[in-house]
């Protein structure tokens, strides 16, 4: 099983190209089965999950293929739906796959999908999803682990209140609705950038879509979708993540492509931490202007403080000077890297969900192991910052999130190399 090492010391400088959003590439490539047109996807990044996305809408019927002579871009056609099922062993793969769920039902009056089940940070239940589609008119069955959803006859606008901001059920429910009959409005919808471009997207190809962003969305739904072309949204979970590993090893990066507004409240934290984020021209320069600061951050849904980007976070301020609290609200088992953190050398203690983080100024490589994906890359930017070489195993966590890593780090600097 393949393992990278890191010699840390070194310091980043240079550009580093940000790559389209996984988590926006992951249900754009989902609306393909709305329109029997083609969609064409530009900046797709390269991807596990996107690989086995992929595979799952081609059993749908979905043709896909890469455009010759355009890197990262996909083209996508559901001329019919040739299969309602969304099998397990697909599904299992990647908890992402339910998104085929309301795009399927609009499309073709039935899905058949399986429940995704639990992770490694959390089981994360599919309810709200359910019983959103359930207002629309669905009925829905769950036997042998299947989700059983029919709505024969086409689904009907309604109003859904979301116990919670589901960025999930916000998009299921939103490409859902884009084919219902009448107007659906989505409240306490999730407002990440992501549903923002893919209520773009939709746009793009016909839907009748007001308010993205906002904690109300308004679908009017027409009868048919057609062809597009869309440019899909950076990545602000990668160009955070380099921006704390530039941080980390007292570097300057321009993250090529990134819009600031995109972090959130995540540039408030970044900055009171000791990070230079600004635009300028090409993207976001992120770099580290003196030392690091202890900073208090919790998570929350969007614009707060991205979860995606929390076990980066806690790397850094391992290396800060002073105590960090950090608080995890959206998943449990969130806080996995922090006995590998502590095998370098890092002082955090765990209270339910909080850490307590006492910055210990350098820290030491050593071999850890990755444990999921945003864990993982934080076992990266520890390393870079470490005295020493650290390997880092299991590292398939990270192919799920992160295009050519080894090769952008090194570009601006690190000593990385995949081994065998």
């Amino acid at each position: 099983m393949d393992k990278i090492r890191i010699k840390g010391g070194n310091t980043l400088r240079g550009r580093i190209p940000i790559g389209g959003a996984k988590n926006a590439a992951l249900p754009l490539l989902a609306t393909s089965i709305l329109t029997d047109e083609p969609v064409r996807f530009e900046r797709v990044p390269d991807l596990a999950d996107v690989s086995s996305m992929r595979r799952l809408l081609q059993v749908i019927g979905v043709e896909a293929r890469m455009v010759a002579g355009k890197p990262g871009t996909m083209e996508l056609r559901c001329s019919e739906v040739l299969d309602t099922t969304a099998p397990y062993d697909l599904v299992r793969k990647m908890r992402a796959s339910v998104l085929v769920l309301g795009p399927l039902i609009a499309r073709a009056g039935e899905a058949r999908v399986s429940l995704p089940g639990g992770c490694a940070i959390g089981t994360r239940p599919i309810d709200l999803h359910l019983s959103g589609l359930e207002r629309l008119g669905a009925t829905i069955e769950l036997t042998d682990g299947y989700v059983h959803a029919k709505a024969p006859k086409g689904l009907k606008g309604a109003s859904i209140r979301l116990t919670m901001p589901s960025v999930g059920a916000t998009e299921n429910l939103l490409m859902a609705a884009t084919l219902a009959q009448g107007e659906t409005s989505i409240v306490n919808a999730a407002r990440e950038p992501e549903i923002v471009d893919l209520a773009r997207c939709l746009v793009a190809m016909g839907a009748k879509i007001e308010g993205a962003g906002s904690e109300t969305i308004t679908i009017q739904g027409v009868p048919a979708l057609h062809a597009a072309t869309h440019a899909i949204v950076p990545d602000r979970i990668e160009a955070g993540t380099y921006a704390m590993a530039a941080a980390a090893t007292g570097g300057d990066v321009l993250l090529e492509g990134m819009r600031l507004e995109l972090f959130g409240a995540a540039a408030e934290s970044m900055s009171s931490a000791g990070l230079v984020l600004e635009e300028v021209e090409g993207g976001t320069r992120a770099a580290r202007a003196n030392g690091l600061r202890g900073s208090d951050v919790m998570t929350q849904p969007f614009p707060g403080f991205a979860t995606d980007l929390q076990a980066q976070f806690m790397a850094l301020m391992c290396i800060a000077d002073g105590a960090s609290m950090i608080t995890e609200t959206i998943f449990e088992n969130r806080f996995m890297h922090v006995p590998e953190l502590t095998r370098m050398g890092a002082n955090i203690t765990v209270q339910g969900n909080s850490a307590l983080v006492r910055g210990v100024g350098r820290l030491k490589a050593a071999p850890v192991m990755a444990t999921d994906l945003r864990a993982s890359v934080s076992l990266v930017i520890a390393a870079l910052a470490a005295e020493g070489s650290s390997e880092l195993h299991r590292i398939y966590h990270l192919d799920r999130g992160y295009e050519r890593l080894e090769g952008k780090l090194a570009a601006v600097g690190a000593e990385i190399e995949r081994l065998a």
